[in-house]
């Protein structure tokens, strides 16, 4: 594949190594590259699921379903399930979701007889374990403009290539400020923690646009495989994970395009981030690659703003928790065991 297709300066080109410069062009495509029509026959005996995490989600996720049922269920047999995790609303996500079609479970209900744990990525590995598609899509439920392209997108390379195990997604993020809008503004926690430390550690990892993308796609022996960290390290820890197993030439990208969602504020980004960075961490200690005399705290001290200007201090606790590969969770009965 041409890296034109991504815009690449043939001197920044270069300054990669020879290994990421080939993994660009060959695994970087556009969601245009495919239709529905030209996939759903090369499916063949293999189901697809898609997995939508929301959490208060009410405005959006209806759309999301709406759009993958009509496009990629009636009109074309291309996905076979649709999935929203509700994952603690407090809104009516879960009524939205299923009036739209979608089959809804609770982030509780699934695996019940394990202790439920929190955060994003406990919700992805629900919902992968609530699906039993042969191919997974997992699409943040917070998008104002999905398409079908996204799934189609996601799809394409895994459809079409068996060599492929894992698809991520990249796009343009606006960020809208009142009549302001940077067309690149929204990958904050990207370009701030992600991409720095990413390059650091893992160069191989250099050419992914969107390496915290929520809108990623994988074979379901490779997902279930792999732990999810319940929180937002979970689409880091999966691509140095997957790196280590799988190799990079089994990781693909694919331009989906525009992505608009709801935008969190800075102390929230700030929480985010501490949690990407202790999933790095962690990885780095993992490989042996951290000397470290004591662990890091998990502690974060934020100030906001309170009453006639004061400050107010608020400290949260970021600590990473994980849940193992869902294959070593279930009894060959595919039941869970019971927790001792």
């Amino acid at each position: 594949m041409d890296t034109t297709r991504i815009g690449l300066d043939p001197n920044a080109e270069l300054a990669l190594s020879p290994r990421v410069r080939s993994w660009l062009r060959r695994r970087s495509s556009r969601a245009d590259d495919w239709t529905a029509a030209q996939l759903a026959p090369l499916k063949g005996s293999r189901t697809v699921s898609v997995v939508i995490p929301a959490r208060n989600e009410e405005e959006t996720v209806g759309q999301i379903v709406r759009t993958i049922r009509t496009t990629l269920v009636e009109d074309n047999p291309l996905v076979d399930e649709v999935l929203v995790v509700d994952s603690r609303s407090r809104d009516a996500t879960a009524r939205v979701a299923a009036e739209a079609g979608a089959r809804v479970v609770s982030q509780d209900d699934v695996l019940r007889p394990l202790p439920g744990m929190h955060g994003k990525g406990e919700a992805l590995w629900k919902g992968l374990a609530a699906t039993a598609g042969d191919l997974v899509v997992f699409v943040d439920g917070d998008l104002y403009d999905f398409t079908a392209g996204y799934v189609i997108g996601l799809l394409g390379p895994l459809l079409t290539d068996p060599e492929v195990d894992y698809v991520k997604g990249f796009y343009h993020r606006p960020l809208v400020n009142g009549s302001h809008t940077d067309a690149d503004g929204g990958g904050r926690v990207t370009e701030l923690v992600a991409r720095p430390l990413l390059n650091m550690y893992w160069p191989d990892l250099a050419g992914f646009v969107q390496p915290l993308a929520g809108e990623y796609a994988g074979r379901r022996e490779v997902l279930e495989s792999i732990p999810f960290v319940t929180h937002y390290g979970v689409e880091v820890g999966h691509l140095i994970d997957l790196l280590r197993w799988r190799g990079l030439d089994a990781l693909a990208q694919v331009d989906l395009g525009m992505r608009t969602h709801r935008h969190q504020g800075t102390q929230a980004l700030g929480r985010m981030s501490g949690q990407i960075m202790l999933t790095i961490m962690d990885r780095l200690d993992r490989s042996g690659r951290l000397v470290a005399q004591e662990a890091p705290s998990t502690l974060l001290a934020q100030f906001r703003r309170a009453a006639e200007g004061a400050r107010e201090l608020v400290v949260t606790d970021l600590a990473v928790q994980e849940r193992p590969p869902l294959r070593t969770v279930r009894t060959p009965a595919g039941q869970v065991p019971p927790c001792t």
